[in-house]
């Protein structure tokens, strides 16, 4: 074995599946050398036995992958495609859907002895190696049709650079095994069989792999409309798509390459010396598509941060690959149908109602996500911003650094980093008072403004140097308990009750519960369970507070957001997907917790009193069914939140300015994310009208 050939890239998985048990060719590798490399004299000798006696059966199971071909995600209804992926643009054509005339101007430009030899062209091995040792290098290979696709399957299939160098690379190591490969894959396959997947597997350039490709691309024509001028021209690309390139490049270079394909058809008989001199003289007429840039990414931008989504969980799912790059390139070429958890329905209410709200080149960013409780199943990310990499014309960024997200961007505004929770966080506080005993009745004085011994920096909420939070109205202060406190929002009551239980053990409830930290100030806060947490000053996402609340009408049970439900495979074999699941809290607590929340909806609670108002109380009467939650604003209004449920779905929505975080949200807007909640919960509930919220043990948690 040469040294050229120790050190060739070993084969992936699916390779060796497709080609590497096509057999040994250890007797047959040092004829070929000798073949290639040697002088003429003993070359001669051995192409007789290197076309007739060496090639060994190829097993009975073997499978040649098919073309590359790009993965379909749908929507929840396993009809409606939202999103694409592929890298290669391509059309599928069987035999009898490929004229003969396209086959073979394709045959006599790149190997005329096709129908002759068996994988390997002895007289064309002799012509290269007399060029080769008159070159003194490797000029020339000899490769027929049959080795040509082989390297194809091999590139196709590779899952790194290194694997696509080490089947395109010009050594002498490659062409042995490739050559091994031709002879054996031709005891496997027809001509006609390797001829076609030849066909639809080699570049013609501009993105297009394949003649189906290629005729839309450089005519916009199926293959069958082809001219012979036309079907001349694109064989002649084969050998060197950039330098015959009749779009961007030389129109001379194109019409000499394709007189040159016409002359060799006609030498080999497949069109006369009429047909020659009228094809020769045919103008070309292109008519250019950019097909291989579509199907890339997202049908729909505003389906954008959904697929980016996607796309990040599908990089991280071993079943797909060992490496995050294999993943993606099974993705681009595996042919895979993917049904998601988008419900479009859902989507379309939330898409709506955030534009009655924001206009997408509002700086304010209005967003929103869903969840399915019990499953994790996302049904809704939905955003007033386009999913875009063309950022060039956004709207200034007032802080100075540049441009701002709207109305494109490609920041993952719903499932990364975020804005302050606010009073959201609430929850968790009451949670972990009812996990320690303390009852829904537990009774707190809360004044307007409150003295913690929590130190802090000067500023409103300083009294001296201790931080002093206050309630939103001097309305909220007296006595409270976890009803009216939870409903109405009384800052001053969590503060306390937090003060009582400990800040670690809301914290920990808070993490139990899905939530994550996106930078190290929120780590640190969390870390040292400062009373702040409690009133939301960390940064969350809509997903992971969807996620959160989910929890409640799951009677405890958190749920990792996954965004697919079945994957399909070319060959038919479907895997179903499910979410990672775990009791974050006890059943009895999470019915606990949402009675308080049916308070804020106007819902009432089923076991106490909610007092005389809350602050979202229009939200029941409009959602039509059972309905709970929690508003939430931070300091001087720089973010406002909703998070709520139904039975069968959890959303939570967010307005806030991302380029300039202390950018207060007008006051006129801070119910904005409550009233697309509204709208997201209406909808669900009008399409999947059942079930209801368990009541606890009453007063207990």
């Amino acid at each position: 074995m040469t040294e050229n050939t120790r050190r060739f890239p070993p084969l992936n998985r699916q390779q060796r599946k497709a080609l590497a048990t096509m057999g040994p060719f250890a007797l047959m590798a040092g004829v070929v050398v000798a073949l290639i490399f040697a002088p003429l004299a003993i070359a001669v000798g051995g192409v007789t036995k290197v076309g007739s006696e060496t090639a060994l059966d190829l097993p009975q199971d073997l499978v040649l992958p098919p073309a590359p071909k790009a993965s379909v995600l749908y929507a929840n209804d396993g009809v409606t495609p939202i999103a694409e992926f592929g890298d290669q643009y391509r059309i599928a054509l069987s035999s009898d859907e490929i004229p003969d005339m396209v086959k073979n101007a394709v045959v006599a430009v790149e190997d005329e002895r096709f129908y002759e030899h068996n994988g390997v062209d002895p007289t064309g091995v002799m012509r290269a190696a007399v060029t080769n040792a008159t070159s003194g290098g490797v000029s020339e290979g000899a490769s027929t049709i049959t080795m040509q696709y082989v390297r194809q399957v091999l590139a196709y299939t590779a899952t790194s650079p290194e694997e696509v160098a080490a089947a395109t690379d010009v050594t002498p190591g490659r062409k042995i095994r490739e050559m091994g490969y031709a002879l054996s894959l031709e005891k496997q396959m027809s001509k006609d069989e390797v001829l076609t997947g030849y066909l639809n597997t080699v570049y013609f350039g501009h993105g297009a792999y394949g003649v189906g490709a290629a005729a839309k691309v450089y005519f916009n024509k199926g293959v069958d409309d082809l001219t012979t001028a036309e079907a001349a021209l694109l064989a002649g690309l084969i050998q060197a798509p950039s330098s015959y390139d009749p779009i961007s490049g030389s129109t001379e270079a194109a019409l000499l390459r394709r007189e040159h394909v016409l002359g060799r058809m006609k030498a080999n008989d497949y069109i006369d010396k009429a047909e020659f001199a009228e094809s020769k003289e045919e103008p070309i007429e292109l008519d250019p598509q950019q097909e291989d840039a579509k199907g890339t990414g997202a049908y729909n931008s505003e389906y954008g941060f959904f697929v980016d989504y996607f796309e990040t969980w599908w990089e991280k799912q071993e079943a797909f690959g060992e490496t995050p790059a294999q993943r993606r390139a099974r993705l681009n070429r595996g042919g895979y149908e993917i049904v998601s958890t988008l419900d479009l329905d859902m989507q379309t209410a939330a898409e709506e109602a955030i534009a009655e709200e924001f206009p997408k080149k509002d700086p304010m960013a209005l967003g929103t996500a869903a969840v399915e409780p019990g499953t994790g199943k996302i049904q809704v990310m939905a955003i007033n911003r386009d999913f875009s990499l063309d950022v060039s014309k956004n709207g200034p960024n007032t802080g100075g650094a540049g441009k701002g997200s709207y109305p494109n961007t490609t920041n993952p505004l719903l499932s990364y980093g975020g804005s302050h929770g606010g009073s959201t966080f609430k929850l968790f506080t009451q949670i972990a008072a009812l996990e320690q005993g303390f009852d829904l009745d537990y009774s707190i004085y809360s004044p307007h403004k409150y003295k913690t011994s929590e130190p802090t920096d000067p500023g409103p909420a300083a009294c001296g140097r201790y931080w002093c939070p206050s309630n939103a109205s001097e309305s909220m202060a007296g006595n409270r308990n976890m009803y009216d406190a939870f409903g109405m929002s009384v800052n001053t009551y969590y503060v306390q009750l937090m003060e009582r239980v400990g800040g670690d053990k809301a914290v920990d409830v808070a993490e139990r519960m899905g939530i994550k930290y996106y930078n190290s100030p929120d780590q640190s806060l969390a870390e040292d369970g400062e009373l702040k947490y409690t009133l939301g000053m960390t940064n969350t996402t809509a997903l992971d507070e969807a996620a959160a609340y989910a929890v409640l009408p799951a009677d405890g049970q958190y749920c990792e957001p996954i965004p697919v439900s079945t994957v399909t495979t070319g060959k038919g074999d479907v895997t179903e997907f499910d979410s990672t699941c775990e009791q974050a809290i006890d059943t009895e607590v999470a019915r606990a917790a949402l009675d308080t929340a049916r308070c804020t909806t106007g819902m009432g609670a089923a076991t106490g009193s909610c007092g005389s108002w809350g602050t979202a109380d229009d939200m029941y009467k409009k959602v039509g069914g059972p309905v709970a939650g929690k508003t939430g604003s931070t300091d001087n209004n720089v973010s406002s939140w909703f998070a709520g449920f139904t039975p069968n779905s959890a959303v939570a929505s967010f307005v806030g300015n991302p380029d300039v975080p202390q950018d207060g949200v007008p006051d006129s807007k801070l119910r904005s994310p409550a009233s697309v909640a509204t709208e997201v919960l209406k909808t669900q509930w009008a399409e999947n009208g059942k079930g209801g919220f368990t009541p606890p043990n009453e007063h207990t948690g």
